[in-house]
């Protein structure tokens, strides 16, 4: 059910357009917009998974979207309408060694994940430049902090984004449109469940997705959870590589 807060904050009645809604992360997000008043357009590859979770959602309909499809890309922006916000969580993750090179995963991690937002963003920057308003939301990821062991192909793709976020956040200062990157550790889902080590503060989707939301409404430009584990991430980066590295081998 919705929420009874009596202010509107950037989600009640405000269109919020979610790329990677079908699963995990992006589904749960969904899901929490929904309980504070949100319209929803709701974006992946599946079209039977969105319609799924349109149906149980109060104002949402499915825009399917292939997002390294840079065609599709531009026809889904205008697909969309109006909207006053969307969220970048489009992702595929394979657990890759440099020992065990899987050029494959790589590649479409990085076709996914970077290519993928850089398609969105390339039609829908100038839209929003066009109305003056909007605000911009990608999900990176702890991991995009730093090279970790056995993330060749995710951690560099997810980097790439937040770096991105921190490029638009420079030119998009004062044009109206706001630019956030929301940074997550560990989430339980079907990409997870690749891995086989241990997972520290691993969250589950809805309570994730209840820290993405904190992110926004904060207006702070980047966001990391969960806490502590995001505070060895902030406070790595200023450690030697070995050192850091040395902590997760």
């Amino acid at each position: 059910m919705p929420d009874t807060e009596p202010d509107t904050g950037p989600f009640r009645g405000k269109t919020w357009w979610i790329v990677g809604a079908s699963e995990g992360l992006g589904r749960a997000v969904a899901e929490a917009l929904d309980a504070k008043g949100a319209r929803l357009i709701l974006s992946a590859r599946s079209e039977d998974r969105l319609n799924d979770l349109a149906a149980g959602l109060t104002d949402a309909r499915a825009l399917p979207l292939d997002v390294t499809d840079p065609d599709a890309a531009q026809a889904a922006v205008l697909a969309a309408g109006d909207f006053d916000g969307i969220i970048f969580g489009a992702g595929f993750y394979e657990p890759v060694k440099a020992t065990d090179w899987n050029a494959g995963a790589v590649r479409k991690m990085a076709q996914v994940n970077f290519i993928g937002c850089v398609n969105v963003l390339g039609a829908v920057v100038p839209a929003l430049l066009r109305r003056g308003r909007g605000r911009i939301v990608l999900i990176g990821s702890l991991s995009g902090f730093a090279g970790l062991p056995g993330a060749v192909g995710y951690g560099a793709s997810k980097a790439a984004v937040m770096h991105l976020a921190e490029n638009l956040r420079a030119d998009l200062k004062d044009t109206g449109v706001t630019v956030q990157r929301v940074n997550p550790g560990f989430i339980r889902t079907r990409l997870t469940d690749k891995n086989d080590f241990r997972m520290p503060q691993i969250m589950e989707p809805d309570a994730a997705a209840q820290e993405v939301l904190k992110g926004i409404r904060s207006n702070r430009f980047s966001h990391s959870f969960p806490k502590p584990f995001a505070w060895l991430f902030t406070v790595g980066r200023h450690l030697p590589l070995s050192w850091f590295q040395k902590i997760f081998t």
